[in-house]
């Protein structure tokens, strides 16, 4: 994993594990890797998967199990919601970009649709 030096890590790795999950490559009910062996793995501070792990049993991302270990939620209705999550930020960026060019709704949805329609034709 790279980092960006303009967020926090613990942040960082947050974001990675949600995209895991969004992506299917972390499962509900998922054994996590120590915090020290994630630490390791990532080449990053101990404290720093702390926070992370710390911060995302707050969420209700994680839930450790005293003498089992750390493991992705299997609360209902999480996959969606993170998903959700994830698409509404990208999405946000994307139209704040689009307005910083001068483009008003009917423009950007336009060009959507026109993405969308080469990379349907370029399925086929």
């Amino acid at each position: 994993m790279e980092f960006d030096n303009s967020r926090p890590i613990y942040l960082q790795i947050i974001a990675a594990i949600k995209k895991q999950l969004a992506r299917g490559e972390l499962q509900p009910g998922q054994k996590l890797p120590s915090q020290r062996e994630m630490a390791e793995e990532l080449q990053v501070n101990p404290n720093t998967v702390q926070r992370a792990y710390r911060e995302m049993e707050a969420m209700g991302l994680l839930e450790t199990l005293r003498g089992q270990g750390t493991f992705i939620s299997n609360r209902p209705g999480l996959l969606p919601e993170i998903k959700a999550e994830l698409a509404g930020g990208i999405l946000n960026h994307f139209i704040v970009e689009m307005r910083s060019l001068g483009l008003n709704a009917g423009e950007i949805l336009s060009l959507v649709h026109q993405a969308l329609d080469q990379e349907e034709e370029g399925k086929r």
